[in-house]
């Protein structure tokens, strides 16, 4: 027998707006930036006039939760799909502000022509032209009179005609009475079976995160400051990327700003660090990973919506302490010494520049790490060493790039349980000689230019404190953090004048960090010719590729940058190259990780 997981009904668009404003459904992006531009909030207007479907709404029911008195609360309804055409609604309709991504509040007027029957946005030209209803959202109020309105648009249009404009005024009125299709999604639905629901009906492609599902949870929980609690997550994430948003909160949200987490984030007015700028994703599962000892955001949603996993029923007790325990964990993530601390120690791993980092899942689980270990009160130094140990065994193993959330469940639960032995058997499993020796270069055996290997290679020359390709004074870290060139040993026409593709060419083994002029000084000579040069240099002849001009140093710089000394004295056959430098770049890589 099939269960019915969901119901379908449809009611008036006014009957929905009312809702939301009593709160019977809680929109949970009402408090977040509204993506959509004033013409599409004047189509969807247009839309509804012409008797166009704007598609269903889907709301989930939360979970009745027993009370400590032994009483039932029933839940609200989660507006899960519609919130920007429910915000659009509500703005046009209602004259209702709304956030723009800069979060600062804004009205979007639409104007209405009644004798065209024709939307626009609203601006000062139209605003002028008695033509026009310079705001639809006077119609839908209570003080208009639709009969005193009609006199005076007729006396100001003498060539309207009365009925037609009556006609339109009604039309435009009844938008409010269109039915609108409400998909509600029962309460014992678990995540997975909400995301599938929502992909299959959805026909805008879009797919909802199981922290889009525990953003919503938090956002529209007012009786635990969930509200506030949002907000937290939202500013943190957005100052770190605009640190002159802070201004902006000040002056618009008083009331958060009098919280007790707007003091935690103050400090990032004055940041300018993006090695680390955290999604609300990132945020989420950081936090919760490291409070909860999960890593699965479902299970987040579950303990904010008060699941007891032993009996199956909703709790309260549960909801508060979530509550709690991830305020703690959002709080800790935010911490000024915390976040500074956590990422200096990715620093000081080689780790300089956000390009350099491309496993977002595998910084958000080093930084639980850093906080976990923290908590447990080990040695800071012990702490620092294994965060970024575990942050590059990630990096090279791609651990967290596939299946991340089950990953990081399975990691924390044991990290938490047996922290060194754990972090000690993996890494000695993971990065064992073997590795080093046979599948680190295998991986290396890539053309793609921002491979987490090659990032873990320069790390090793920035941690080293290596000089760039034939450099006399300048640094590989001072290549990275100016964006120096990334040079080809065997220049890429070169190659290709020898039949090599692409794949061929742009093999990770053929680069190096080098300064522009070095780089446009060789050009497309082949090896053999420019390391000729470059021994003649060293013998007292004309500068042309850097300032070495000792054959020891020029060794030494060969050495640092992994490039085979053979080349210096004999012509290597390209894949004997790539072959033997893979070989030299894991040992260097081998050697940096020992240093951690």
């Amino acid at each position: 027998m099939i269960i019915q997981k969901f119901s379908v009904n449809n009611h008036p668009i006014q009957t929905v707006l009312s809702w939301v404003l009593s709160n019977e459904i809680a929109v949970p992006e009402i408090q977040r930036p509204f993506v959509w531009d004033a013409i599409q909030v004047r189509d969807l207007i247009d839309s509804l006039y012409r008797g166009y479907p704007i598609g269903y709404l889907i709301t989930w029911q939360n979970p009745n939760v027993k009370l400590k008195d032994g009483s039932t609360s029933k839940g609200k309804k989660i507006l899960i799909d519609g919130q920007q055409r429910v915000t659009a609604l509500m703005a046009a309709l209602l004259g209702r502000e709304v956030l723009d991504k800069d979060y600062r509040k804004r009205r979007i007027i639409i104007a209405f022509n009644p004798i065209e029957q024709r939307f626009e946005v609203s601006n000062p030209a139209i605003q002028k032209d008695k033509q026009w209803i310079p705001d639809i959202s006077m119609v839908f109020s209570p003080e208009f009179k639709t009969l005193e309105k009609l006199k005076e648009y007729c006396a100001n249009n003498q060539d309207a005609k009365e009925d037609d404009i009556l006609n339109a005024f009604d039309s435009l009125k009844s938008i409010q009475n269109i039915p609108i299709g409400l998909i509600e999604l029962n309460s014992e639905l678990d995540i997975n079976e909400v995301t599938e629901i929502f992909i299959r009906i959805n026909s805008s492609g879009v797919v909802l995160s199981q922290a889009d599902f525990a953003m919503s949870k938090i956002a529209v929980d007012e009786k635990h400051s969930g509200n506030n609690l949002r907000k937290a997550i939202d500013y943190f994430c957005h100052l770190a990327v605009t640190p002159e948003f802070y201004s902006q909160i000040k002056e618009s949200d008083t009331e958060f700003v009098n919280t007790e987490y707007f003091s935690k984030m103050t400090w990032l007015k004055d940041d300018r660090d993006d090695l680390y700028d955290p999604s609300y994703t990132d945020m989420l599962r950081t936090s919760f990973t490291y409070k909860f000892k999960r890593g699965k955001l479902e299970d987040l949603v579950a303990l904010l919506s008060g699941r007891d996993f032993e009996t199956r029923q909703y709790k309260e007790e549960i909801v508060e302490t979530s509550f709690l325990t991830l305020k703690e964990g959002i709080m800790n993530f935010m911490n000024e010494n915390n976040f500074k601390k956590f990422t200096m120690i990715i620093r000081s791993a080689g780790f300089i520049d956000s390009s350099m980092i491309r496993s977002q899942t595998a910084l958000d689980f080093a930084y639980a790490l850093y906080l976990l270990l923290k908590e447990k009160g080990i040695n800071q130094s012990v702490v620092e060493s294994y965060v970024r140990k575990w942050f590059v065994l990630s990096v090279l193993t791609s651990r967290y790039s596939s299946s991340p959330e089950s990953a990081f469940d399975y990691d924390i639960k044991r990290i938490d349980s047996d922290p060194i032995n754990y972090m000690d058997n993996v890494l000695r499993a993971e990065l064992s000689d073997n590795y080093f020796e046979f599948a680190l270069p295998q991986q290396m055996d890539t053309s793609i230019g921002s491979s987490p290997t090659f990032n873990v290679f320069l790390a090793a020359q920035v941690k080293m404190n290596d000089k760039g390709f034939l450099s006399k004074d300048i640094t590989v870290k001072d290549l990275i953090s100016i964006k120096g060139d990334v040079h080809h040993i065997y220049p890429r026409n070169y190659l290709r004048k020898l039949g090599y593709n692409r794949g061929m060419y742009n093999q990770i083994a053929n680069y190096v960090m080098a300064q522009s002029e070095i780089n446009i000084s060789i050009g497309d000579n082949e090896p053999k010719k420019y390391f000729a040069e470059l021994k003649e240099q060293c013998n007292g002849g004309k500068l042309k590729y850097g300032g070495i001009t000792d054959f020891e140093m020029l060794k030494e710089n060969l050495k640092m940058n992994c490039i085979p000394i053979e080349l210096l004295d004999t012509e290597m056959r390209y894949e004997d190259f790539l072959n033997e430098r893979r070989k030299l770049m894991s040992n260097k890589i081998r050697e940096y990780f020992k240093t951690l």
